[in-house]
């Protein structure tokens, strides 16, 4: 059985350093797109520590804070979870931010898996991780959702259907990301080493015609495009987001984004605008002050 949930429920918290430097914030931005206009103030905030106000660091750096392939993701050594790379999917991610993020840190990640969902042929797998700062206090809180084809039926509990979904009227704001065809090999180098973003053989293996990108990285452009239209790039005034991972998305595709403004934050869904607007990120939203 390749998943023992009571095993991997009942383990103790694993404790991992999360060790970052400025360099490690540039790369990752880049990794999302960021300095694309090389000479935009606006973006040289994410890529340029000689910014005037300072390297700018977008809360969802804190997933790959540390280069452990994701803060939150040590799923894959857990007690409990052995499982195939090729028949995982990412299918959830929310953070919930304490503190700005510094551009570098020694910190430590907190990991425990609270839960494993039946949902039949597949399982879900739901780990919570608290990234703390070098003074001991939360930085920011993840919780995310690891999608195992072929983990399920050992007859548990389907779990709670979590949903947001976007108002019925046209969007406030629509956005189109584009992507290169690299980018996938580059957002890699940020810690995330699953052959199925890179080798063509584990991407077919996985029912794909060529590697996709990390999901993670998609959600990354579409809080940074909020935080720089909507919160005029100030990253440090974001208080949380969250999203589900509706579907793949190709490297060097364009990524359309559908902006709604409520009260109780931004809504938003993502789309391949190539593929006939095939869902990438649904029940997203962005919060802030």
């Amino acid at each position: 059985m390749p998943i023992d949930p009571a095993k991997a429920v009942a383990a103790p918290p694993v404790r991992t350093p999360a060790v970052w430097d400025a360099h490690a914030v540039r790369l990752y931005h880049l990794a999302l797109g960021a300095g694309a206009r090389e000479t935009d103030p606006r973006e040289l905030r994410y890529v340029y520590e000689g910014h005037e106000r300072g390297l700018t660091v977008l809360p969802t750096f804190g997933v790959v804070a540390g280069g452990t392939g994701g803060v939150g993701f040590q799923v894959f050594d857990h007690p409990g979870i052995d499982v195939d790379l090729a028949s995982v999917l990412h299918g959830g991610q929310e953070i919930t931010v304490h503190r700005p993020l510094p551009a570098a840190a020694r910190g430590t990640a907190v990991t425990r898996v609270t839960a494993v969902h039946d949902k039949g042929r597949a399982a879900v797998v739901v780990q919570e991780s608290v990234l703390l700062g070098e003074d001991g206090a939360p930085l920011l809180a993840q919780r995310n959702e690891i999608f195992v084809r072929g983990g399920g039926g050992f007859g548990g509990d389907r779990g709670p259907a979590r949903r947001t979904p976007a108002p019925d009227r046209a969007p406030d704001l629509v956005l189109e990301l584009p992507t290169l065809r690299q980018q996938a090999l580059l957002y890699r180098l940020t810690g995330d080493w699953n052959p199925l973003h890179a080798d063509p053989a584990t991407a077919r293996r996985a029912g794909y015609d060529r590697p996709v990108l990390h999901g993670l990285c998609t959600f990354g452009m579409a809080v940074k495009a909020v935080t720089d239209r909507l919160y005029d790039g100030d990253a440090g005034a974001v208080t949380g987001c969250r999203t589900r991972f509706a579907g793949v998305f190709f490297p060097g595709e364009t990524l359309r984004l559908r902006l709604w403004s409520t009260d109780g934050g931004h809504l938003l869904t993502a789309t391949a605008a190539d593929r006939d607007d095939a869902p990438v990120l649904t029940d997203a939203l962005v919060t802030g002050r």
